[in-house]
């Protein structure tokens, strides 16, 4: 069975719950297996990565996933989370803005 976000690669998101609460950022991937998505900026942690031949060791910085259910979309209007509607027109489905109506899809 498929399953279907509302939420896609590209779109702008704030965090709800976490740690993170309050960032917001651009998704750069989901991944739908385990319902997740990796947002740029946001659930940053260390790796310590040991050294080999070819590089040094070294600690990396790295965005880890954030469950999809404590993100929301961020409602380019007013700037606060928002929930996504379907529009069809003239044989288009857009993607809208709960709050403000305003166009999520770029």
């Amino acid at each position: 069975m498929n399953k279907k976000f509302k939420i896609k690669t590209g779109d702008t998101v704030i965090v709800i719950t976490g740690k993170d609460k309050g960032k917001t950022g651009n998704v750069t991937s989901v991944i739908k297996s385990n319902d997740r998505v990796i947002v740029e900026g946001v659930n940053i942690v260390k790796r310590h990565r040991k050294a080999t031949q070819e590089s040094p060791g070294k600690i990396e910085e790295i965005e880890t996933s954030i469950h999809i259910s404590n993100v929301a979309h961020l409602d380019p209007d007013t700037g606060k989370a928002t929930r996504v509607k379907y529009e069809l027109k003239d044989g288009l489905k857009r993607r809208l803005s709960v709050v403000s109506g305003s166009l999520l899809d770029k």
